[in-house]
C-alpha cells in the first residue's frame, strides 16, 4: 500500500506556495527512490488556511498533518518521516487545528481537502454519481419527494425549501426547461462557493444532473463569477470529464435521460447574485433584477421554467439521495435540518470555512471550531452574520441558534453564510457605513428606493462618523430604512438596510456617542480623534517620528516626541509603530 501525500492546492495553498512545495517534494522522492511507494495528491482548500497544509497518510503512523509548509521544510518530512518514521513535530499541526476540525460536521465539506478535484476517478471512489443511478431507479417524483422529506432548504439566503422550487419548475408548462447553478458569491469575506468548486466540483455537477432529472431540465448552466479563476478552470475540467464519463451530454447508461452543462462566467456584479438580475446576464442583458412574479420556475431563462439553486445547495443532494432523507433530517433542527457553511473571519482565532449543524449557537461556533477571539485580551463585541446585508448582533445574542428563523427574529439574515467577528476596537457606526457603502455601489439602480434612499442613509451616516451627526439623524435612518426593506424591486434593496439597523438597535449608544457628545468610543472615525503623546509611557525612541508619513511629528534624541495636530492626518501609523502605548 502506497503512502498518499495530500497538498491543498486551492486558491489559498497555491497563494502559500503549494506549487513550489509539490515541486521540491518530487524530487525529494525521485532523490530518494521513493516515487514508486509515494503517491501525491493535489486536493482543494479544506478550511483552515494555515497553508501550504501538506498531510502524510501512511499503514504504519496513520494520518499525519503539517502547517505552513515552506519549500525549505520539505527535506526533513521526506528523510525524517517517510525514510525514518519518525514524524517531524514542530511542523505539525497542533491544537487549534484539531479543535477546528473536531467541533464541525462535513456534509458539503466532506471531499474539499481528501480528493483531487481534477480527477473524477477520486470522486466515484468516495462514491461519487452514485445517486444518480439511485435517483434513476426512484423516478422524478419520488426524487423530489426524498428532497421534501429531507427538510433541505437553499443555502443561498432566503431558505426557500428545496424541493418546493424543483416542484413549481417540473409542473411548469414549457419547453425546454433549464437549471442554474448559482456561484455568484459576491459578499465580502465569503468564499464558500470558491472553495466547493475548487475542491469539489462534481459534488455540484451531480447535484445538477439529479434536480435537472426530477425538474424535467435538460440544460443547465453554472454561473460563475470571473475573479474565481481556479474555480472556473476545475468546473470546466470537471465537465469535460463528467462528459467522457457518459454522465453529460447523451443519455446517461440506463436512464433515457440526457442533460448538459455550459459554464457562464459572470462579470463581478454584486446584484447578479439576485436570481432574475443573473438571468438577464446569461441572457446576454445588463444584470438587473425584475419584478416578481412571474417567479424563475414559472418563467425564467428565456422566459421558460428555470430552476435556480446555490452551489452549496446543490452539493447536498448526492448525499441527499444516496444516504436518505432521514439521515440528512436527523441533523439541525425541526424548521432548519441539514449543516451550514459559514466563512468565518474578522477578529476570531481561527479564520476559514467552517460547516456545522443547523442549531448551533452563534457562541458555539465562534468559540468552537473558531478558537475565540483573536486577541485573548480582547473582549468581543458583535458579530456581523448574513454578509453585507445582514445584521450586526451584540454579545446578547450569542446564543441564537443558527437557523433560518432564530436568525431573521433578531433582524439579521442567514445570507449565504458569512460571519465576521469584531472586538471592542470596532465601531458599529463605521461598520455599517463600511456595509452600506457597500450595497450602495453594488446597487444596479433600478428602483428609486434602492438607487436613491441607501444613497441618502449612506450620506447620513458620513456626517454622523464626522462628527456632524443630529439627533434627527438616527431617526431619519430607522426611517428611510424600513422604506427601504419595504419598497425596493429585490432582495439586494429589501435587506441593504440591515447593518444600519441592527447597529442603531443593538449599539444606541455608540450612535449617541457620535451624535451628542463627538466622540467614537472605539477610537475608529477618524474625524473625532487627536492623537497626542503621552510623555510618562514614552521612551524617546523615535520610533513614531520614523512612522509618520506626514512630517507631523517631532523629535530629537533624548526628547519626548511632540505631535502637530494641524498636520496630523490621522493615521494611526505613531499608533502601530509604538510598543510602548505612549500615544492615545
Amino acid at each position: 500500500m502506497k503512502i498518499k501525500i495530500l497538498i491543498c492546492m486551492g486558491t489559498s495553498g497555491l497563494s502559500a506556495g503549494a506549487e513550489k512545495v509539490e515541486r521540491v517534494l518530487r524530487d525529494e522522492l525521485e532523490r530518494h527512490g521513493l516515487t514508486d511507494r509515494c503517491e501525491i495528491v493535489k486536493t482543494g482548500d479544506r478550511g483552515l488556511f494555515r497553508d501550504v497544509l501538506v498531510d502524510v497518510i501512511s499503514p504504519a503512523r496513520g494520518r499525519v498533518t503539517y502547517e505552513y509548509i515552506k519549500p525549505e521544510n520539505v527535506p526533513l518530512i521526506v528523510e525524517s518521516h517517510l525514510l525514518g518514521g519518525e514524524p517531524v513535530e514542530k511542523l505539525r499541526a497542533g491544537e487549534d487545528y484539531e479543535r477546528f476540525f473536531s467541533g464541525q460536521t462535513r456534509i458539503v465539506l466532506a471531499n474539499c481537502g481528501e480528493i483531487d478535484p481534477e480527477n473524477i476517478d477520486d470522486y466515484m471512489e468516495r462514491g461519487g454519481y452514485g445517486a444518480l443511478k439511485r435517483a434513476f431507479d426512484m423516478g422524478p417524483d419520488r426524487v423530489i419527494e426524498e428532497v421534501r422529506k429531507s427538510g433541505l432548504r437553499g443555502r443561498g439566503g432566503a431558505g426557500f425549501p428545496t424541493a418546493s422550487k424543483w416542484e413549481f419548475c417540473r409542473n411548469a408548462g414549457g419547453e425546454p426547461k433549464y437549471v442554474v447553478c448559482n456561484a455568484d458569491e459576491g459578499d465580502p469575506g465569503a468564499f464558500m462557493d470558491r472553495s466547493i468548486l475548487e475542491g469539489d466540483p462534481h459534488s455540484v455537477i451531480e447535484g445538477m444532473i439529479v434536480a435537472g432529472y426530477a425538474a424535467g431540465a435538460d440544460e443547465g448552466y453554472v454561473y460563475c463569477r470571473a475573479e474565481y479563476p481556479l474555480a472556473i478552470k476545475r468546473l470546466k475540467g470537471a465537465i469535460s470529464q463528467a462528459r467522457a464519463k457518459g454522465f453529460l451530454g447523451r443519455p446517461v447508461p440506463g436512464s433515457g435521460f440526457s442533460f448538459d452543462v455550459s459554464v457562464k462566467e459572470g462579470a463581478g456584479a454584486f446584484v447578479c447574485g439576485e436570481e432574475t438580475a443573473l438571468i438577464a446576464s446569461i441572457e446576454g442583458h445588463r444584470g438587473m433584477p425584475r419584478a416578481r412574479p412571474p417567479f424563475p420556475a414559472q418563467e425564467g431563462l428565456w422566459g421558460k421554467p428555470t430552476l435556480i439553486n446555490n452551489v452549496e445547495t446543490l452539493a447536498n443532494i448526492s448525499h441527499i439521495i444516496t444516504k436518505g432523507a432521514e439521515w440528512f433530517s436527523s441533523t439541525g433542527t425541526e424548521g432548519s435540518r441539514g449543516t451550514k457553511v459559514f466563512a468565518l473571519a474578522g477578529k476570531v482565532k481561527n479564520t476559514g470555512l467552517v460547516e456545522v449543524p443547523m442549531g448551533t449557537t452563534i457562541r458555539g461556533l465562534i468559540y468552537g471550531p473558531g478558537g475565540g477571539m483573536a486577541d485573548p485580551d480582547a473582549s468581543f463585541k458583535g458579530v456581523q452574520i448574513g454578509g453585507p446585508s445582514g445584521g450586526c448582533l451584540p454579545e446578547s445574542l450569542l446564543d441564537t441558534p443558527i437557523d433560518y428563523e432564530s436568525i431573521t427574529r433578531t433582524g439579521a439574515i442567514m445570507g449565504s453564510g458569512g460571519m465576521i467577528v469584531m472586538d471592542e476596537r470596532t465601531c458599529m457606526a463605521d461598520m455599517a457605513k463600511f456595509f452600506l457603502d457597500f450595497t450602495v455601489t453594488e446597487s444596479c439602480g433600478k428602483c428609486v428606493p434602492c438607487r436613491v434612499g441607501l444613497k441618502r442613509m449612506l450620506e447620513v451616516l458620513e456626517r454622523i462618523t464626522e462628527g456632524r451627526g443630529r439627533e434627527e439623524h438616527i431617526t431619519f435612518l430607522r426611517d428611510m430604512g424600513a422604506v427601504v426593506k419595504s419598497t425596493a424591486l429585490c432582495g439586494l434593496g429589501n435587506t441593504a438596510p440591515n447593518p444600519v439597523l441592527t447597529t442603531i438597535k443593538y449599539f444606541p449608544e455608540e450612535y449617541q456617542a457620535h451624535v451628542k457628545d463627538r466622540v467614537c468610543p472605539s477610537l475608529v472615525c477618524p474625524e473625532l480623534l487627536e492623537f497626542e503623546v503621552i510623555e510618562e509611557n514614552c521612551v524617546k525612541c523615535g520610533k513614531c517620528f520614523a512612522a509618520c508619513p506626514a512630517g507631523a511629528i517631532t523629535w530629537k534624541k533624548g526628547e519626548y516626541a511632540v505631535i502637530d495636530k494641524e498636520k496630523c492626518v490621522k493615521c494611526r501609523a505613531c499608533i502601530n509603530a509604538c510598543g510602548f502605548r505612549a500615544i492615545k
